[in-house]
């Protein structure tokens, strides 16, 4: 097959290899193989954990290290991508309000909040970011936004004037909602949300049931979040107006994808599309021979919308005589799934008997990759 245009796009190697660091290790066969294709390599993300780096490295931007508010309304170490020459910030929810910075013995999402992802926008904005890619899988919170937009300006308060809280137990409280305070640069603002979740907001498949109890949630705290959610999702249909609470979407990180619709008119976008469109890589896919991807594990998990099989249906939509093949650092039975998605073949990169520990060590997966990927194109060739 004709092999002039190869398009390189490898999710990481979690603990091996970044995203850039196994496409570059695959150029390297390539040009050794190849030496007058033209080869073009695109970091990968899903807007999954790890698309900070990811996007950062590959558009060339700085991660900025911070303080903010965490989950639990004490100070986290937390940080966000800056992209300076397109104005663009990626955030990851979970640096400012994840699970992870919340000890199991604490996990109510009652007491959580999304106070810091607020900061976090705020600082990018003083930054002269105005484009905003934002994850926000992997929440501590259950507060349907009322964290970030108290954080961005709006006042919330209680059939008594005063000033309800900032964590899903004070959602309850919200007789009122005041914009007039709200950050004017936010109208300059777009924000694009790496959503994979389709969640309703409220209801069985609210963010509140299907959510709630792996956040810390009884039966009974489900309950009450889940009617708690409902009257504030009518309040702001009412006042502002907007219809969001059964977009699919609405309920993801506690109701985080409601809040960004409603109040900041923000896209709710699948994780891999978001990102393919974020590193331009549609124009090089249209005329490419061999599109080379993959990421550490494959598995069907890959297959229902991960980075390797979205990039590999947009090379097949865009260009049909385009072959795809993925490197793995190890394939599970089910990872032929990923056969029906986009992806013509992929090989494991193991080439003999070691250790997990020695198979992840850098210099080990960087020479797996390169020797796979050159023996693949020896095939192709």
């Amino acid at each position: 097959m004709k092999l002039d245009h190869i398009v390189i796009a490898i999710d990481s190697f979690k603990g091996s290899l970044s995203s850039l660091a196994a496409g570059q290790a695959a150029q390297e066969a390539v040009l050794a193989a190849l030496p007058e294709a033209v080869v073009e390599v695109f970091p990968l993300a899903d807007g999954g954990e790890g698309t900070v780096d990811t996007l950062v490295e590959g558009l060339q931007g700085t991660i900025v290290p911070t303080t903010v508010t965490g989950p639990l309304a004490t100070p986290v170490a937390s940080r966000y991508g800056r992209v300076p020459e397109a104005g663009l910030a990626v955030i990851e929810m979970a640096d400012a309000a994840g699970l992870t910075k919340v000890p199991l013995a604490k996990r109510n999402p009652l007491y959580t909040t999304t106070y810091g992802l607020g900061e976090l926008i705020l600082q990018a904005m003083e930054d002269g970011c105005r484009d905003f890619i934002i994850g926000i899988g992997g929440s501590a919170t259950n507060d349907c936004g009322l964290g970030m937009l108290t954080a961005l300006g709006w006042k919330f308060y209680k059939a008594d004037g005063k000033l309800a809280g900032i964590c899903g137990g004070n959602l309850t409280d919200v007789a009122a909602i005041d914009g007039s305070q709200v950050d004017e640069r936010l109208k300059e603002c777009r924000f694009r949300i790496a959503c994979d979740v389709t969640n309703p907001l409220y209801g069985e498949q609210g963010c509140s049931v299907v959510f709630g109890p792996q956040k810390g949630a009884s039966e009974e705290i489900v309950k009450s979040m889940d009617e708690a959610i409902h009257r504030f999702a009518d309040l702001v249909e009412r006042m502002l107006p907007a219809q969001g609470a059964n977009v699919p979407g609405a309920g993801a990180a506690g109701g985080l994808g409601f809040a960004f619709q409603t109040f900041l008119g923000g896209e709710l976008i699948p994780g891999t599309e978001l990102c393919l469109e974020t590193i331009g890589i549609r124009r090089a896919l249209k005329t490419a021979d061999l599109l080379i991807t993959g990421e550490g594990r494959m598995d069907g998990q890959t297959a229902m919308g991960k980075g390797p099989a979205g990039v590999g249906k947009l090379a097949h939509a865009l260009h049909a005589q385009v072959k795809t093949v993925a490197v793995c650092g190890c394939a599970l039975p089910d990872a032929e799934l990923v056969n029906q998605h986009g992806i013509d073949a992929y090989f494991p990169i193991l080439h003999m008997p070691m250790t997990v520990e020695e198979a992840m060590e850098e210099k080990t997966t960087r020479l797996n990759l390169k020797q796979t990927v050159t023996q693949v194109l020896r095939l192709l060739k």
